[in-house]
């Protein structure tokens, strides 16, 4: 399964990875390590996010035959153990990989060494062992101030048991929040990624008019363009900027005239539908999950014990409950990943096929690690599964506190609303305007013809 995941990554990362970074042997050889502890990263972050639907269908073949002699691997010891080895994994890739990667390709050698790639580990193994004291003092300073008792920070000096599981779990708590803020934008943002991957049923348009004007547009840019305007750049720029709007414009107006009655009518209501089921079934586990955390202790991610695997369903409706459960854990991680990238702060980090650096492969790594490290836990915190932490994620500090649990479930069912609301009401709102002809006041009041021009291919 790892090689199958490794292979996969593999081949994302390339797709994406700048060809031009490989040019000289040495940086060549920095660029091919730096490639494979990307790739292992990916691979590792892709198993944390399988990690819940192999347990949850592993439980449901298990109570469904107890006794079959095929499928005696699949045992609990086998679950558990995933659980650890992506821990383990997670935990090597965050703290020692990523960085090692980073500070490889950043490192030149030190001043006085003779150039190479053996000067160049030299200097990554200082940093890296820099960055771990610069960490280590952290945590222990934050340890102190949040709980300032000698017996706590005597044993943040236990390496393995104490502070590396501790060091987990503020990554996992910024995991969660870092989850918390991306979800519900994506979740929204599904809507606008698929309507721009469909096409939409033409309700009260006219498209061959609107090929008409855009035509018209576009033979009258050319003409411009042509016309001795290349002269001025600033104009000329602007110019070419706005033909190639309105080439992109005719061809998804061409899509859209050539797609059949079913792909138009039919498609893009039933997704549209669907994903709106699917929010909408999140937001109510959510608050039903709220209501359970205050009259069930139990209810706490910390607080349940795993009756253990192939014991008993999770699940009233049995198999087909537990395939709509691992349906919507994967729509929270794909919409989490869509809300990263829509975020403005990380909007930056956007990878372009074939124009990615190794920097940026990086970064986008190490933040796919965190968020899919992240989404068992969220998962079991919203109240998304009921299948509990196996390994090391259940023994996260604070998911035993019961005000961050409850504040984190109802602030994630407040903004998912507040998000769906204001999606929702400004599309109406522009449909509405756009078919009494109100939008059209819109063009009327732009300064000048290039700026009719780009409001007119707004409206369209």
């Amino acid at each position: 399964m790892f090689a199958i995941l490794y292979i996969v990554s593999y081949f994302i990362i390339t797709r994406y990875k700048r060809k031009a970074d490989e040019q000289e042997d040495e940086d060549a050889t920095v660029n091919r390590v730096s490639l494979f502890l990307s790739t292992f990263t990916l691979a590792v972050s892709a198993g944390a996010v399988l990690l819940l639907p192999f347990s949850i269908i592993s439980n449901e073949i298990l109570l469904s035959f107890p006794k079959s002699y095929y499928i005696q691997w699949l045992n609990g010891s086998l679950i558990h153990g995933l659980w650890n080895l992506v821990s383990l994994f997670s935990n090597l890739c965050l703290f020692v990989l990523m960085p090692f990667a980073f500070f490889f390709l950043e490192s030149e050698g030190f001043a006085g060494l003779k150039k190479g790639i053996k000067a160049r580990i030299l200097e990554t193994v200082v940093m890296l062992f820099l960055l771990a004291l610069l960490i280590f003092g952290i945590v222990w300073v934050a340890s102190a101030l949040i709980d300032n008792s000698s017996a706590s920070m005597e044993s943040l000096y236990d390496l393995w048991e104490y502070y590396l599981p501790y060091l987990y779990s503020c990554i996992s708590l910024m995991g969660c929040l870092l989850l918390l803020l991306c979800t519900p934008v994506g979740l929204s943002r599904m809507f606008t990624v698929m309507g721009q991957l469909l096409v939409k049923p033409t309700i009260l348009e006219d498209l061959d008019e609107q090929m008409y004007i855009i035509s018209l547009q576009e033979e009258a840019l050319q003409r411009k363009l042509n016309g001795g305007f290349s002269a001025v750049d600033n104009h000329a720029k602007k110019i070419e900027h706005d033909l190639m709007n309105a080439k992109s414009m005719k061809s998804k107006l061409e899509r859209r005239k050539k797609a059949s009655v079913w792909e138009r009518n039919l498609i893009y209501p039933a997704v549209m539908i669907l994903l709106l089921i699917a929010t909408s079934f999140s937001v109510i586990l959510v608050s039903c999950n709220i209501l359970r955390l205050l009259v069930d202790e139990t209810a706490m991610p910390k607080g349940s014990k795993s009756p253990g695997i192939g014991n008993a369903s999770l699940f009233t409706f049995g198999f087909a409950g537990a395939v709509l459960e691992i349906i919507l854990i994967f729509y929270l991680m794909v919409s989490s990943v869509v809300g990263f990238y829509s975020l403005r702060f990380f909007r930056t980090f956007t990878p372009r096929k074939d124009d990615t650096t190794m920097t940026k492969i990086i970064g986008n790594c190490v933040s796919i690690l965190v968020l899919s490290s992240a989404l068992p836990v969220m998962s079991r915190t919203l109240g998304i599964t009921r299948f509990d932490l196996l390994g090391d994620f259940g023994r996260f500090n604070w998911l035993g506190n019961f005000y961050i649990v409850v504040t984190y479930n109802f602030i994630f069912a407040v903004v998912t609303t507040l998000c769906l609301v204001r999606k929702f009401t400004s599309a109406v709102r522009e449909e509405l305007l756009k078919a009494i002809g109100l939008d059209k006041f819109q063009l009327s009041t732009e300064p000048s013809d290039s700026a009719s021009t780009n409001g007119h291919q707004k409206t369209l």
